[in-house]
């Protein structure tokens, strides 16, 4: 089978779910401005929000994260891809378990657990499927011609082990008939916090520490600090899930512990911050900022800081008791899913996709850059209207002489401001799936010119 079929495969399927999951999100915005749009079954607020959420995660970003990291992994050990067929193989299942898993949803049929909402069979397919992608991570890493192994590798089987205990955990043992209550809480609550920390958090990563160096044509700051970020997350981010029911019947010393352990995460953060910024001023000024990728590496670094460091605030008792459950937390996860990850994604995604086509460069710098600036420039009021909701929705509902419908009223207009900076980063993924599929399937101006010549 040719070299790189499994990773265009992945690469080309995750980029058009990529505008379903935006679709969706944006009709999701659009509900809390007219409630009334889509009044049908099958697209009521809930369904609509759930297909958001696992649309974006599942079939966009960690379906961008294999593509990519199966096109990388070959580059940085010197070798070929395991098995090809396999990672076909992988692709294949995947898929068939998000689509099954969605069209689930649409029908109303979904498990109790945030994130995770697709029914089984289909979580088994996923769980499968991952079994197949860390299968060929470790056997691609077992027949490798060089003897180290870069950060990226390492970050790459952190999360092949921890994705596995997490979605197990998350989506298997909590619904064992015996699990109920408080400990069912407990372990949906470890699997939604990791399932960002300790699946897209080292995937994002693996990916950005390969993206930086290789596109500023620089070696990475520091290996010796890029080792210590990654020892670091390994052992503290696994403790953090409880900090999203403070105040809430659990017991307080486990309150206390995910606190503790989510103000430790700063330690592996400012690390690989560190090591991106320092990678950054170190390149040559040429590099820097020329074209879309490093561009995208930079903000969704940007953006990965600001993420890192809310979440530890967030985890005070005073300031959970406001912003718990608000649209301030709306507000944060689209930030680390959005603002880092995918940030990261799109950068891996231009940077491998002319490389996959056998094509020189990306069909169009200018569009990529476009794309960033009309993305960047609408994400930042997006999260920011969201922040501000949250707060102003926590005093409200701390106020008991305020109403559900009083508290809706209060925040509309940053209802309607989500909605409308939506719909501008909805419009700016048209531009980069444009670029993507024009760089695997179309005609570049340069061909045209040599044809007509």
């Amino acid at each position: 089978m040719k070299q790189d079929t499994a990773a265009k495969t992945m690469v080309i399927v995750s980029s058009l779910y990529f505008g379903l999951a935006l679709t969706m999100g944006l009709l999701t915005a659009l509900k809390f401005v007219v409630p009334t749009v889509g009044e049908i079954e099958y697209l009521s607020l809930p369904r609509v929000r759930m297909l958001h959420t696992n649309i974006n995660l599942f079939g966009w970003l960690l379906q961008a994260n294999m593509g990519i990291l199966f096109w990388i992994l070959p580059r940085i050990l010197h070798t070929r891809l395991f098995s090809e067929k396999l990672g076909v193989l992988n692709g294949v299942v995947y898929n068939i378990a998000v689509i099954g898993g969605l069209a689930s949803i649409v029908l109303g049929h979904v498990k109790n657990v945030e994130y995770g909402e697709m029914p089984t069979p289909f979580d088994y397919l996923v769980a499968l499927s991952w079994v197949l992608f860390g299968i060929n991570v470790i056997g691609t890493i077992a027949i490798r011609k060089v003897k180290y192994l870069y950060v990226t590798v390492w970050y790459t089987l952190g999360a092949v082990i921890w994705t596995t205990f997490v979605y197990i955990t998350g989506n298997m043992l909590s619904q064992l008939p015996m699990v109920t209550g408080i400990n069912q809480a407990n372990l949906i609550w470890f699997y939604v916090h990791n399932a960002v920390g300790l699946i897209f958090t080292p995937l994002g990563v693996a990916i950005a520490y390969y993206m930086i160096p290789k596109q500023l044509d620089t070696p990475i700051y520091s290996h010796k600090l890029s080792m210590i970020g990654f020892w670091v997350i390994s052992f503290v981010y696994v403790w953090t899930g409880a900090h999203h029911m403070i105040h809430g019947p659990v017991t307080y010393w486990l309150q206390t512990v995910a606190i503790i352990f989510s103000f430790s995460l700063i330690i592996p953060v400012m690390a690989v911050i560190t090591n991106f910024f320092g990678t950054f001023a170190t390149a040559p000024r040429g590099t820097r900022m020329k074209g879309p990728i490093p561009k995208l590496l930079m903000m969704g670094t940007v953006y990965y800081i600001f993420t890192c460091l809310q979440g530890p605030f967030q985890a005070i008792r005073s300031v959970n008791e406001v912003v718990s459950k608000t649209d301030w937390v709306v507000g944060h996860a689209h930030m680390a899913l959005f603002g880092a990850f995918s940030y990261y994604a799109m950068a891996g995604i231009y940077y491998v996709a002319p490389r996959m086509a056998g094509r020189k460069h990306l069909y169009s710098e200018k569009l990529g850059d476009l794309q960033f600036w009309i993305m960047t420039i609408a994400s930042v009021p997006f999260f920011a209207v969201l922040w501000i909701s949250g707060v102003v929705q926590g005093y409200a509902w701390l106020n008991p002489e305020n109403s559900f419908v009083e508290t809706l009223a209060a925040i509309k207009h940053a209802h309607i401001a989500r909605f409308t900076t939506g719909g501008l980063i909805y419009l700016a993924y048209f531009l980069f799936i444009y670029n993507v599929l024009q760089t695997f399937f179309g005609k570049y101006p340069e061909e045209e010119t040599t044809v007509a010549e």
